[in-house]
């Protein structure tokens, strides 16, 4: 009833919130992609977006679509692997931003070890410009880190898009005769780089108050009320909010999540094409489901 590669397709959609970006993502024109989307939409008898020249969102079928997907395509990839005869091996190298430590990711990782037990699989948990140097360098197989909203790379491939937004303590206040205090990564952070850029260019002083390369210190001093930290909105730590937009801050613009391969072939190449697949299917369960908020394309 639902072709997987229709269900490919509504999750390209479903994670870039934009045809254009999915089509990129799959290689296909963007006519494709509305084709897939309406012929899987005509299959399930309700729309699973809403979307205008501006926007693109999912409806309520549409959330739930989404792990239908996941279960459909898991299913599918499983009996094609099984059939097939094939079985994964080698050593793959993966490296992963310090923003999803405490999303799904960990399953998405257990259910790729648990289909292929003999890759041998290395994780990095690091800064995304870290990551990027060592993916570089030959260190790194296979990436998922955030950039700047906007271009897209050679080799990368989108996995979502959304907005960095200041986060802070309930309740917290800022002094707007104070500098703001900063709750920040150390070099080459792309938050902090992006927090202080927006600061200066509308002439806010600012001070350090925390820096930390580990996100639960950051977020345990920011509980602590000891300031403010630039942060990916589709993944809000419990226990810290939105500042409210009376306090002046500058707005901080988009950010993106991209996976990005090394230039290894072999068995490793193959290993980091399925683990970067299974994160493409799995990629919207990376925000956590009760805090998304789409952004508009």
């Amino acid at each position: 009833m639902y072709e997987p590669t229709q269900l490919r397709t509504f999750l390209a959609v479903a994670q870039t919130l934009s045809f254009t970006r999915a089509a990129r993502r799959l290689g296909v024109r963007q006519s494709t992609v509305s084709q897939h989307v309406r012929r899987l939409e005509e299959a399930a008898g309700r729309p699973l977006f809403t979307r205008d020249t501006h926007s693109v969102e999912l409806t309520g079928d549409g959330e739930a679509m989404l792990a239908f997907a996941r279960t459909i395509l898991r299913a599918h990839e499983q009996a094609a692997a099984f059939f097939a005869g094939t079985r994964l091996r080698g050593r793959l190298r993966f490296g992963a931003s310090e923003d999803f430590v405490a999303t799904r990711l960990p399953e998405i990782l257990e259910s790729f070890r648990r289909a292929h037990p003999e890759v041998d699989l290395e994780l990095t948990v690091e800064l995304s410009g870290t990551l990027e140097a060592r993916l570089a360098a030959g260190r790194l197989d296979l990436v998922l880190a955030k950039r700047g909203a906007g271009a897209d790379g050679d080799g990368e491939v989108l996995v979502w898009s959304d907005v960095l937004v200041w986060i802070g303590a309930p309740g917290l206040r800022l002094d707007p005769e104070r500098p703001v205090p900063l709750i920040v990564y150390p070099p080459p952070g792309i938050t902090r780089a992006r927090a202080l850029a927006a600061l200066e260019a509308e002439g806010r002083s600012w001070r350090i108050a925390c820096t930390s390369s580990s996100l639960s210190a950051n977020v345990a001093a920011a509980r602590a009320g000891l300031g403010v930290m630039a942060h990916t909105r589709g993944l809000l730590p419990p226990g810290l909010v939105p500042v409210p937009a009376r306090s002046g801050l500058p707005e901080l613009g988009g950010v993106d999540f991209v996976l990005r391969h090394g230039r290894r072939g072999g068995a490793t190449q193959e290993a980091a094409d399925a683990l970067a697949e299974a994160i493409l299917e799995g990629g919207d369960g990376l925000r956590r489901p009760d805090e998304r908020h789409p952004p508009g394309v």
